[in-house]
């Protein structure tokens, strides 16, 4: 599976950032503009400039490159489960004295089924308590025994560990504040704690990446797995709780070997897959009432596994009808205020089954009246005919390796007409009312990954970082209304789809992509 990896290194301590792209994450009301700027990748310095508010910039952080592998290898993130402190609502940090809740001992139970089948050959696990036990729970018998490693450990906030979150505000002022709205620049005891975590991030790949393995379960914690995430793919510490790690969510990256035997090529196959719905809950512990749901269609007829379809305008065949109905009972409890999907018959009947199912979803008595789903077709999400003039060819190759290679012609059509959807999309979120909106997307897999880049203010050289699946469902969330900045969910979540769904992982002989 090829992707993309970051920029190349242009100096020891100063990195190249992107130019911002055409279309910002906000919509036409809410435009700013961001100026390129660079960032050290040293804790010492004394402040890491921020975009206009409401922005997430392109500080994408190119570092050292990774190790060099020899055969592809597959990484799989979990968070622990449900901690004491957790509940508590009290600062964690790098501390150790929490310890796995019920809920938390359950949450690891029902990872460990999700991954029952998965064959993974070591497992790398963070030393402290709530980590170490969830580790255990997931390995279940395996006889290799688990690797621990301080590095892996949550981030170090010093001062701030063991307060209740008001217990923190009152007593640090104006650095508790700085915590929960600049993080990068946040500075206690003396420590920049998210950039000190972005450098043991990097540290714990070269140890994952130079260990024999070929597919590796690593237990951490929230942010440390929020930097193994971003620093994998090229992201700077701006980035910190835009990628959610829920308990014991799970999250994976693919790593394929360069024929030249340099860096690796790196995907995100998918990002926090949870043991409960990834609808349900509150963003990196805020409400939000804004939502953006981008959900695959179903297969298509010719459809295979490994390919995706660029042969042009096809219904669902009999699987794709089975993932759109999986997926309409999995968003059952949203109440969806819009539909948009792409003009192509798969997209336009996974539409319809949704709305079939929202419209439903308060009639339980004869005397009911169906919810009102507006449904709209968005020509700016059509991408399948940008596809078809793709010489490349689509069969038998994963999504990832092929934008990896596609033509830049095509890739810069399907970016630029995919950002005008976006934009369209955040004024659609807009429009409704102030108490809440969520709106879905119907499309194909390679419109929602270049949605999903202009959301994260990438360039188009990073949708080759990315995979979905058909039938796949990713959430962003707007804590702070569609001019803010998007969280990121869930990416590629599948787990609704039961027996039908893409395995985690899966067996690969030697030389063989995932």
């Amino acid at each position: 599976m090829f992707c993309l990896t970051p920029p190349p290194l242009v100096h020891e301590h100063f990195f190249i950032l992107h130019k911002t792209p055409k279309f910002l994450s906000s919509c036409a009301r809410h435009t700013h503009q961001i100026a390129p700027f660079l960032v050290r990748s040293s804790s010492s310095v004394k402040e890491i400039e921020k975009p206009a508010e409401g922005e997430v910039s392109s500080n994408l952080r190119a570092s050292a490159p990774f190790p060099a592998i020899r055969a592809a290898k597959r990484v799989v993130l979990v968070r622990h489960g449900q901690s004491t402190w957790n509940e508590e609502g009290r600062i964690q940090g790098s501390s150790d004295f929490s310890v796995l809740t019920t809920k938390g001992e359950a949450q690891a139970e029902t990872s460990r089924q999700m991954l029952i089948d998965d064959a993974f050959d070591v497992c790398f696990s963070s030393p402290l308590i709530r980590s170490k036990r969830t580790a255990e729970i997931i390995w279940g018998a395996r006889e290799e025994q688990i690797i621990t490693d301080s590095d892996l450990r949550e981030i170090d906030l010093y001062s701030f560990q063991g307060l209740l979150k008001h217990e923190g505000k009152a007593k640090f002022g104006a650095a508790f504040r700085q915590w929960q709205i600049d993080a990068p620049n946040f500075i206690i005891d003396g420590h920049y704690p998210v950039r000190e975590l972005w450098a043991r991030a990097r540290s714990c790949w070269t140890k994952i990446l130079t260990h024999e393995s070929r597919s590796v379960l690593v237990v951490a914690h929230n942010a440390v797995n929020q930097a193994l995430v971003a620093t994998a793919i090229g992201l700077g510490t701006e980035y910190f709780r835009i990628l959610l790690q829920s308990n014991c969510g799970v999250s994976v990256l693919d790593f394929t070997p360069r024929l030249d035997g340099g860096s690796p090529y790196i995907c995100l196959n998918r990002l926090n897959q949870t043991p409960n719905s990834p609808v349900a809950g509150s963003s990196a512990g805020r409400k939000t009432s804004k939502r953006i749901v981008l959900v695959c269609h179903g297969s298509s007829q010719g459809d295979s596994e490994a390919s995706i379809n660029c042969a042009g305008d096809r219904p669902m065949n009999i699987l794709g009808v089975i993932q759109s109905q999986k997926t309409a009972e999995l968003l059952l409890d949203l109440k969806v205020n819009t539909i948009v999907s792409s003009p192509k018959m798969a997209s336009i009947e996974t539409a319809n089954a949704i709305s079939r199912v929202q419209e439903a979803a308060d009639c339980l008595g004869a005397d009911c009246v169906p919810r009102y789903v507006e449904m709209k077709q968005m020509q700016d999400l059509d991408v399948e005919n940008i596809l078809q003039q793709s010489k490349k060819d689509a069969t038998e190759v994963s999504l990832s390796s092929w934008l990896s290679g596609c033509e830049d012609g095509v890739v810069t059509a399907i970016w630029d007409q995919s950002g005008q959807a976006w934009k369209s999309l955040l004024e659609e979120l807009s429009n409704g009312s102030e108490e809440g909106n969520i709106v879905l997307a119907v499309g194909h897999p390679v419109a929602h990954i270049a949605l999903m880049g202009h959301c994260l203010n990438l360039t188009k050289e990073w949708m080759g970082s990315f995979h979905l699946n058909a039938g796949s469902i990713s959430v962003i969330d707007f804590p702070d209304g569609p001019a803010g900045r998007g969280v990121i969910r869930c990416i590629n979540y599948t787990a609704h789809l039961g027996r039908w769904s893409i395995p985690i992982t899966r067996s690969v002989l030697d030389g063989e992509e995932f």
